[in-house]
Formats: structure tokens, sequence, C-alpha cells
């Protein structure tokens, strides 16, 4: 099957197609009336409770259960949902469906939080107190409970240990000081700062660092806000002895407790890890199929009392690259798929719909860049490269060399929308519509008049400017990972164009965790991504300024030193990325007004200074084409695909089923 066809000539088009609805979801039951006092379970554990595996439902529901009304009706159980995820590295095609274990969620658009782990929360008045209700008589997926224990847990034997948490979290700090966890009794917990921190309940339901165990605690993270004590405590040295520990490690294979222990709290790769959302992984994402199968703890039920979830499984078969994933799902091999659809080939998934027996709609996107080349400034490796990626004027250039319009009409079908990493205009968060097109239009002539005027004049046969130290070709390297979008095809295309003004990347397809470890450790050029998240700049500033150790790959090791407060990393020369970094910092003891405008002043200094380079955004293009099949009910024809609504799991896939 060719995944070729007529692109969609406008924008129009796509509204006009009866792609797009109007948001839609399960909702959440407040009214104590409709509490079920009577609870039903899955064929499956019902089997298990009569082996005597599994005690009966009513004593696996806690007592305080978090009750959803369903989208459409009351579904049925069974199934196994079929998608597809593209190697070990791809580990968010499951926590996204797990995020549910987050302490909060977010509504259908994104807008308002909602309970999800924690049933209730308050800040005090003076922001520096978040309060944490969570559900009594929660239970962990291997059945023992969950209370405020596995939070201080977290803090004090996790978090607060250098060996196993080598930065600190900028969630955890205020002023570059340190929070703490306090139990206040086993259903209750509290954040507490030196200073206001009113961002806090924010960031503990979102893409951050206290997002929650499926987010933050697998491939060697050790974030999240909480963590299983009763089945951690025995890989820990504290509780037995160094010597102890290390022997069990070596007889697992590893060479010592603290390499063991990165494997033993992975649930992406440990199945006997308890967990906390609907689904828990049976069959590791390091093999050719990652398979999770329900939650026997569960802590959601329907309005009649059936325990969620409906599925019984999650089959995520393995494929080797994009276009793969792309063929199968035009095929009718997936029952939901959003993830890795690229738009470039909606066309073809329109015209295989009635063959495949699925529907496709179209989710929109607010934030500015499905493709940015996040340039590496606190790159050390060569100093030559050094030299020109901390070059304002070398970034900007770099921007100016790239035709927008022609990667838009090649990969977005023309629908995208051209120009910075600048969130859309729409949001409160934007610094006004003029910042869209700064430093990102074509223009050849500009571009190579300021790479001239900064000292990268002379050039070889072919055209390509010369290294000012050694006078060898100037290479540019670009790590493009086969992911959200076909990155390497797209930087190839950037790379042609690049040609104009006599720079050279050498575009280099990488595995996704070799290319993080190597952007985590420095040793990156360029790394091409989106900006998905900063729709919420301080819930997601990561791919817009260096503060996140992890993922900010515009200066990793600037982003070590800001989250460990000087002890690691190295300080910016910039004074500008101090600038950002520190107004960054200010924003938690905020109001809302005032972070706005704290967030408008980030974005002006990062578009105008390009850490990163946007290229097309505010579009459908990541995460926005969605293949449901119409054998599955309850699943909404639009909702939020932000990254602090954890796509899809604003969307509920716990009360999805099949007809």
């Amino acid at each position: 099957m060719s995944l070729g066809g007529p692109a969609l000539a406008q924008p129009s088009s796509l509204a006009a197609s009866g792609l797009i609805s109007d948001p839609e979801g399960a909702r959440i039951v407040n009214d104590p009336s409709r509490i079920p006092r009577q609870f039903r379970e899955a064929p499956m554990l019902a089997e298990r409770v009569r082996a005597g595996i599994l005690p009966l439902v009513d004593q696996r529901v806690p007592a305080e259960p978090l009750v959803l009304q369903p989208l459409q009706a009351i579904g049925r159980y069974g199934g196994t949902w079929r998608g597809a995820f593209n190697g070990p590295g791809d580990g968010e095609n499951g926590n996204r469906i797990n995020a549910s274990d987050m302490m909060m969620s977010w509504d259908m658009v994104g807008a308002v939080e909602v309970p999800s782990v924690a049933r209730a929360w308050e800040v005090s008045a003076d922001g520096r107190r978040t309060t944490l209700h969570l559900r009594r008589g929660m239970h962990w997926s291997d059945g023992s409970p969950f209370t405020a224990d596995d939070f201080v847990f977290w803090f004090e034997d996790l978090y607060q240990n250098p060996a196993i948490v080598r930065a600190p979290m900028p969630e955890m700090q205020v002023d570059g000081r340190p929070g703490r966890v306090i139990k206040i009794d086993e259903a209750t917990i509290a954040f507490e700062f030196d200073a206001p921190n009113f961002l806090v309940v924010e960031q503990l339901g979102a893409q951050a660092g206290l997002g929650g165990q499926s987010y933050r605690q697998s491939g060697g993270l050790t974030y999240g806000g909480y963590a299983p004590a009763a089945y951690l405590r025995q890989f820990l040295p504290r509780y037995s002895s160094e010597e102890e520990v290390n022997r069990r490690a070596r007889a697992a294979g590893y060479e010592n407790w603290l390499q063991y222990l990165h494997f033993i709290k992975d649930w992406q790769l440990n199945p006997a890890l308890p967990t906390l959302g609907p689904w828990r992984t049976v069959s590791p994402i390091n093999t050719q199929i990652w398979v999770m199968e329900r939650n026997p703890y569960y802590w959601m039920v329907d309005t009649e009392g059936n325990q969620l979830p409906y599925i019984d499984r999650v089959s995520l078969t393995l494929a080797e690259n994009m276009e793969v994933i792309n063929l199968r799902a035009a095929s009718g091999a997936f029952d939901y798929q959003a993830r890795h659809l690229q738009l470039a080939n909606l066309p073809v998934l329109l015209a295989n719909r009635e063959r495949g027996n699925y529907r496709i709609n179209i989710n929109l996107a607010t934030y500015g860049a499905d493709l940015a080349l996040h340039l590496n400034t606190s790159y050390t490796a060569d100093a030559e490269i050094a030299k020109w990626l901390s070059n304002v004027d070398f970034r900007r250039a770099l921007s100016l060399g790239i035709d927008r319009d022609q990667l838009n009409e090649t990969f977005w079908l023309g629908l995208g929308t051209p120009g910075s990493v600048v969130v859309a205009e729409s949001s409160p968060e934007n610094p006004g519509p003029e910042w869209r097109q700064r430093w990102a239009t074509l223009d050849v002539a500009r571009a190579n008049q300021m790479l001239d005027r900064i000292g990268l004049a002379r050039r070889d046969s072919a055209g390509y400017r010369l290294r000012t130290d050694n006078g060898q070709r100037l290479v540019l390297e670009v790590l493009a990972v086969q992911a959200l979008q076909p990155y390497p095809r797209q930087l190839e295309m950037i790379a042609q164009q690049l040609r104009a003004i006599g720079i050279f990347l050498d575009v280099k397809e990488t595995e996704r965790t070799l290319a993080y470890t190597r952007v985590q450790n420095n040793q990156h050029h360029i790394f091409p991504w989106s900006n998905s998240g900063s729709e919420k700049l301080f819930l997601v500033p990561a791919y817009v300024l260096p503060v996140d150790p992890i993922n900010s790959a515009n200066g990793p090791a600037y982003a070590e030193w800001f989250a460990s407060n000087g002890a690691r990393g190295r300080r910016p020369e910039d004074p500008l990325i101090v600038r950002a970094q520190e107004l960054y910092r200010s924003a938690a003891g905020l109001p809302e007004a005032e972070r706005n405008l704290a967030a408008q002043e980030i974005w002006r200094i990062a578009v105008d200074q390009v850490w990163s380079i946007g290229v097309v955004g505010v579009s459908p293009g990541s995460f926005g084409v969605q293949l449901t099949s119409n054998r599955l009910g309850n699943v909404p024809r639009r909702s939020c695909i932000a990254n602090h609504c954890r796509t899809p799991n604003s969307a509920y896939p716990q009360q999805w089923y099949f007809r």
C-alpha cells in the first residue's frame, strides 16, 4: 500500500471536512448520592476471585473511588486494544494511557484541573503549603495499601539520595530553596515550601517532575512524587546493608544495587513493580509486543459501580519505523492510535476508512512547533562548534535559511503554521502576533550576510563554509529520531535548504534512547523535536529554555546548573539565559496574571535569541490525527491534545470499550 496521495488543498478544507468536532468527554461525578454502593468486576478478575487469587471486588475498590460518567454508554468488559510503538525509548505510548496516576488531571479541553489520585486539595493563602487528600482504602496493583507513607518514602529514600537522583527537580524548589513532603495522616500529604509556590498544584497534574509514577519513574528517572515503599525498600541499603543489596543485584545480573534499582522501579520493564494506573505491564517494553493488563485494584468505577477499565489488555506492537506504523494503521491493524500518525498520510488514512473499519478525527494543538531544532548552547566538546552554537547571529542566520512554506506543504499538507516556537496567539502567555515571524521567514540573502559578517565568509569548492580553526568544512551534526514526526526526512529537506547559505548539516538517524542519552550528556549539536507542552510554559518549560536537565536539549549543562542551584553543570555565559531562568524560577510565587506576563517576557527572549528554531506548528501535526476503530465505544471525537492533558488521558481510555 502506498502512503502517497493528494494533499488537502487549504486549511479551510480541513475545517469543512467534518473531521473536527466540538470537544467532548466523560465526566467525573461529584454528587455523593450518585456514588455506587455495590461494585462489579471484569470476568477475568471474577475468575481469580473464585480461585482464591484475589479478594472480593468490594475489598479492592477504595472507600472513596473516583466515579466516572462514561461519554456515551456503560461499557462492556473485555478485549485487547491494539496499537503500536517504535522501540524501548517510546514509553510515552504507555505513560499517557496510564497517566491517571497523577494527583490531578485536566478536563476535556485542558482548562480546569480535576481530581485523580487525589480526591481533593487546597493551597494555603500564603502559597507555601499544598495539601492533598488521598482516597482512603486505595491499593497498589499488588494489593498493598497506597498511603502517605509512599510519598514520604519517595522523598526521603529516593529523591533525597544523591546516588539515585543526580539533579533535583525545579518543581521541588522555590527561589532555589528545596521543598518538603510532610505526612499529615495516612491519607493526607502536604508539599511545603519556604516561599510561596502557587504553581505546584498544577505541576502535580501535568507533564512535570511531580507528574506521577508512569511518567517520571522509567528510563532511569526517579521523580514522580511517590513510589511503592513496601516493595522498593528491600532493594535499598538503608533497610538491610549495601553488601546484601549488591549481592541481590549481582544475582540478578547487575553490577550493583543502584543499577538494579533503576530496573526494579521502572514500571515499563519490571512487571512485578506495583503501579496505580489502569493497566500494568505484563510483557515489558524491550520486547516485540509491549503488553499491559488491567490493574485488579484500580480505583475508578463507572456510575453503575463497574470497576474500570473496561478493556482487559493493551497490546502495542513494535514497528521499525513510522512508515510501518502508518501502513498498519491504514490497513485497520489498530483499535486506537494517534501518536505517530503523520499528517502527510491523512489522505491515505481517509481513503482506507471503510476497508479498515475505522474513523479519523482531527484534534488541534496550540503549542508553537511540531518541529523545532533545539540548538545546544552549552555544547563544549568541540570549541569551534561551541563558538557558533552559542552565537546568536549564527542561530538567527540558520533560522532565516529555512523555507518553512516548503516544509509545511510537504509534511503538513499546508495545514500547519510556519514560524517561530512561540505559543499560539490564543494563549494568554503569547507576547503578540509579531513574534510568530521573528527570525522565522526565509531570507537567504540576509542569512548569508550575517554569516559572512561574523567570520564565516570562507567556503570550500562545494560552497560550504569553513571552520575558522583548521580550515576544514564546518559540519553540524543533527540527531534525528523516528518519532512523532518524520524528523530524519524533514531534516534532510532542511539540510538541502541550508546549502544556499553554505551550512552543512550531517543528519544522523538515531535510536531514541541513544539520542536522549547523548542529549542528557551534553554531547549533541542539534536535536530536532517538538515543543509540545509549552502551551503552558511553566508546566513544561524544557523545550523552551534550559531548566530541565532531562529534556532541555537547547542547553543541558545550563539546565543542570539551574536545577542543582549551581552544584553541577555550568553557569550560562549569556545573561539572557540567566534572565529567562530567573523569570521561570519566580513564576511559582506569582498569581496567574503576573505569571502570564513573565511567560510573555520569556517567549520574547527565547524567540529573539533563537535557542530553538521553530519550523511549523500550531497544527494537528504530532498528536492530532486520531484513528479509532468503529468497534470501540466512548472515544471522544475531539479532546485536549496538550501535554499537560497527557493525551489521551483526558479522554479517559479507562471507559473505552469494545461494542
